[in-house]
Parts: structure tokens; C-alpha cells; sequence
């Protein structure tokens, strides 16, 4: 089993900002391939899925942690606990400011690079969980940030937004099988980041 979490707040005004991409990353994987409903579990919204894979149907687990972006750790700790699911085979999708917008990296372990969602997640599970960091971009100025990611996706960057997460949820057999490299290619072929 695999854990697929998105980072976000989950109240409905945050609904379309910035910092609210890794929720909107599992909702574009729930739709592309028919999860469950969403259920409250885990201080979250949970959601079973069995992913057709080359080596067989792999069963994941999508998470929306419930208990706002910064403390996100709480909701991912408890069902990774719960289902015994190694770190590695945890997979966290957010926002990160030092991609430029529409650029996707995947990583494994490192620092929280001032994330303090993915510093609530290291504190539950350790640093050796694998990051799905999708690009937003970097206001310029320290200061800006909080305002930066708490604002909504400007209309101009919809489209890649968009191409980006269906490219993330169409290629997620790929994730599930292993297959981290592949699943990266994919991703970054079938929606390369705006010039």
C-alpha cells in the first residue's frame, strides 16, 4: 500500500489558493481513476483507490489532512501508523516556492526548506517520505510569502495548472508500480512548464 497525501486548509476559502495545490493534486487523481467516496478518517478526508499497474493492482491510500496545512503531520503520522505504510512508501504533494511555476520535481527525504507542513510530516514520520513539489513560484521578497501562498492561482496560470495535475493523476500507475523515474519523465513530457 502506498499513501498519496496533498497539503492544504481546508476551509472554503482556501479553496483555490496556492497553497491549496497538493489538495487539488489528489482530487485530480481521485477523478482519473474512480476512488472511493471521501470519508473523515485520521484528522482527514480519506480515500481508498486500486491503481492497475504492469506489475499488478496496487491499493493507495489519497489523504486531504483536515488539520491545516502546517500541522498536516498529525493526519499523515496516524494512517501511516495505522496501515504500517513505510515512510518511502509515503508520497506528499505541495506547493514548493523554489520551483518556478509549473515545474515539477520529486524527492526523497531532505530538509523542510521552511515548509512547516512538510516540517509537521518529518516530525511524525522522519525526513525519508518522498515529496511531489510542484512549482508556484516566489514572490521576491521574504515577506510576501504568507500572502503569496494564501492567494488564489491567477487565471493566467490556470492552464498549466491544469495540464500539470492531469498529467500527475494520468501517470500515477506509474508512481505506484515504483517506478519513480518514469512517473517524473511523464509528468514533465506531457506538461513541461511554461516558458
Amino acid at each position: 500500500m502506498m499513501i498519496l497525501a496533498g497539503l492544504g486548509n481546508p476551509e472554503p476559502k482556501y479553496l483555490r489558493n496556492r497553497h491549496n495545490v497538493g489538495f487539488m493534486t489528489v482530487d485530480f487523481i481521485a477523478q482519473a481513476w474512480n476512488a472511493g467516496p471521501w470519508r473523515k478518517r485520521f484528522k482527514g478526508l480519506a480515500s481508498d483507490v486500486v491503481i492497475p499497474t504492469s506489475s499488478g493492482p496496487k491499493k493507495i491510500l489519497l489523504l486531504k489532512p483536515q488539520t491545516f496545512y502546517n500541522n498536516a503531520g498529525h493526519c499523515v503520522g496516524e494512517a501511516a501508523n495505522f496501515f504500517k505504510v513505510d515512510p518511502e512508501k509515503v508520497v506528499v504533494f505541495h506547493d514548493e516556492l523554489d520551483l518556478a511555476p509549473g515545474k515539477f520535481r520529486m524527492k526523497l527525504g531532505g530538509g523542510a526548506a521552511g515548509n512547516n507542513g512538510i516540517k509537521s510530516i518529518t516530525q511524525q514520520l522522519g525526513p525519508d517520505f518522498r515529496r511531489g513539489r510542484i512549482g508556484i513560484g516566489h514572490p521576491g521578497d521574504k515577506g510576501r510569502v504568507t500572502g503569496y501562498v494564501l492567494s488564489d492561482i491567477p487565471k493566467a496560470d490556470e492552464d498549466w495548472m491544469v495540464d500539470l495535475l492531469d498529467a500527475i493523476a494520468g501517470s500515477i500507475d506509474l508512481l505506484a508500480a515504483g517506478d519513480l523515474d518514469a512517473f517524473q519523465t511523464r509528468v514533465t513530457h506531457q506538461a513541461p512548464a511554461p516558458e
